[in-house]
């Protein structure tokens, strides 16, 4: 293969520096097969309802048509779905990674309050009901999901359905098999593909924002500021997140919020690190000095002329910081001290090894699952590393 088939593209004239790195990033098929995974669990996260429920999509009875599964959705679900809704629309209309992360903040809040006040889905849900009215002939017509059972519908009318392997039931196809419970293997790893998405993307987000800040004004200011940080720095990367975590549940209610904020908060030391080096480099630049001749604030110095271009290593740092929470709740799940009864990876991968028998779809499914997961952001974040250090463009 010649030198220039196998370099990457030039960059186009009057491409942002981020255009280019997208673009450089998506030349590489690791960074696609990547995306493609983590896009396709991000689709399994927002139409999860619709694609694994008990509840019927659409039914007919006695000539009246009605949506259970529409009355059955929580807050969580309709705010996603806003998202998804509102970025696609943005990603349609071409509009600036800015005005894109502007507009999907924005819904994010208007849609959290709305859902928050306005959904106010049943207390308590029976799933079986639907599957006996249907036996006994009261629907006229019934439409259910592709996954005709929800993460908590333990079948308890069917008897005895705990850990069987897949498609081991004549009465109800269960394509990966059923966990201890009873519950759907599938359907409980599609909707713990949101629990997985969540505490990465959150965990990731406090830690960069905590670190972006602290160790800008560790770069920026230097001098003593910069050796409180770096104390500061030394004392959370001392403390161990998995024991810390360990310490938490113990003490406090198992909760998916209070695992965001601790992974957050003991994890944006790296950041800081990375921030801080290249706002150390920045700050004597001629850009830089102009900004200050000019009387800009601190605010637009430090994140709109110095961060957008130091961003690049702190983004190779995030792709991988995401796979680290997502491995640090599948830890804390399999240990079981993870969450209770919503669904989660690393808890049924903790059921593979719960019985005499070792379960190898218990094992095989979500083991792969938290595999491709993690094994994905690395790729991503390999081609964001080979895109954007100019020593490995030049080899």
């Amino acid at each position: 293969m010649s030198r220039a088939a196998s370099s990457p593209p030039p960059p186009r004239r009057g491409q942002s520096y981020m255009a280019q790195v997208t673009r450089q990033v998506l030349t590489q098929w690791g960074a696609r097969l990547g995306l493609a995974w983590i896009g396709l669990l991000g689709i399994l996260a927002v139409f999860a309802p619709f694609l694994a429920s008990s509840h019927p999509l659409l039914l007919s009875q006695d000539g009246q048509m009605d949506s259970p599964l529409l009355r059955y959705l929580s807050p969580a679900d309709v705010t996603l779905l806003a998202l998804f809704f509102t970025a696609l629309l943005l990603a349609l209309a071409r509009a600036s990674f800015r005005a894109w992360l502007g507009g999907v903040g924005s819904m994010l809040i208007l849609a959290g309050v709305l859902s928050t006040a306005l959904v106010q889905p049943p207390a308590l849900a029976i799933y079986e009901q639907y599957r006996q009215q249907e036996a006994a002939g009261d629907y006229d017509w019934v439409l259910y999901a592709p996954i005709p059972y929800s993460p908590k519908d333990y079948q308890r009318d069917r008897g005895e359905t705990g850990l069987q392997p897949p498609l081991a039931s004549p009465q109800a196809n269960h394509w990966f098999g059923t966990g201890e419970n009873g519950a759907d293997v599938l359907a409980r790893m599609i909707h713990a593909s949101r629990i997985a998405l969540g505490i990465g993307f959150v965990a990731t987000s406090i830690a960069l924002l905590l670190g972006i800040l602290i160790g800008g004004l560790m770069g920026y200011f230097s001098g003593v500021v910069d050796i409180i940080g770096m104390r500061l720095v030394e004392i959370f990367e001392a403390v161990p997140t998995l024991f810390l975590l360990l310490t938490f549940v113990a003490f406090f209610e198992r909760s998916l919020y209070l695992l965001m904020v601790i992974i957050g908060l003991t994890s944006w030391s790296g950041y800081a690190r990375y921030v801080r080096a290249e706002f150390l480099r920045l700050r004597q630049q001629d850009f830089v000095q102009a900004a200050l001749a000019c009387g800009l604030p601190l605010r637009s110095i430090l994140f709109r002329h110095m961060l957008p271009n130091g961003i690049g290593p702190i983004l190779v740092a995030a792709s991988f910081g995401v796979a680290s929470a997502i491995l640090a709740e599948a830890v804390l799940s399999f240990l079981g001290l993870g969450l209770v009864d919503d669904p989660s990876w690393g808890q049924m991968l903790n059921q593979a090894v719960k019985s005499s028998t070792f379960n190898w779809w218990m094992a095989a499914f979500p083991g792969g699952a938290i595999f491709f997961t993690v094994f994905a952001y690395n790729l991503i974040g390999e081609a964001l590393r080979d895109a954007i250090d100019p020593y490995l463009k030049k080899s």
